[in-house]
This record gives C-alpha cells, structure tokens and sequence, in this order.
C-alpha cells in the first residue's frame, strides 16, 4: 500500500482544541480517519517549530490520500502538506525505466 506523510500546522483554533482535549484525543481521531479509508497510520509524531505534527499513514491510493488531505483542510483546525514517499524498491525500478528524453547539456 502506498505511504504518504502528512506534514500538519495547527491554526489558531486546533490549538485551543489540542489544549482541551489533548494529543492522544487528537492521534486517535486521525487514526479513525485514515482506517475509515481503509489504511492505517504508521506513525504519529507532535513536534515544534515549523510544523506541529508528522504523520505516515499507508493508504490505498492516492484518491485516499486526498480524500484525508481536503478533510483535513475543510475542518480549518490545520493545514497540512501531504508528500507522497516512495520506498528503496521503487526507487531501483525508476532509475531502471527506460523514458524518452534527452538533456540539453550548453
């Protein structure tokens, strides 16, 4: 199944509901959502600085993915990035691929 990582900000109000209800609440609510999808978080890290939360989640595809992506945005509590990641075996077999394409080397 395909990994994403989910790189979140709280606004001003998810803030004020981490404050109320805690971190744990907040992991489990986003577990619920990614296996309502059918996937399952592999990891969930709170962090400070830039970003407030890391999340990897396997999910389906990416239809999953963006499904999870625009529920976050639509409830205004975080904003969040989502990066697809690729595994050291997808990796071999892109640089194994054969494209069509010629670099313009000045």
């Amino acid at each position: 199944m395909p990994k994403y990582l989910f790189t979140l900000s709280y606004t001003h109000g998810g803030v004020n509901g981490l404050l109320e209800v805690g971190g744990s609440h907040r992991s489990a609510a986003l577990g619920q959502a990614v296996e309502s999808l059918g996937g399952k978080v592999e990891s969930f890290y709170y962090a400070f600085g830039e970003n407030d939360a890391y999340v990897i989640a396997e999910l389906p595809d990416d239809v999953a993915a963006s499904a999870l992506s625009l529920r976050f945005s639509a409830g205004g509590t975080i904003t969040s990035k989502t990066t697809v990641l690729l595994d050291v075996t997808q990796v071999d077999e892109a640089a194994k691929r054969e494209v069509s394409y010629k670099p313009i080397v000045r």
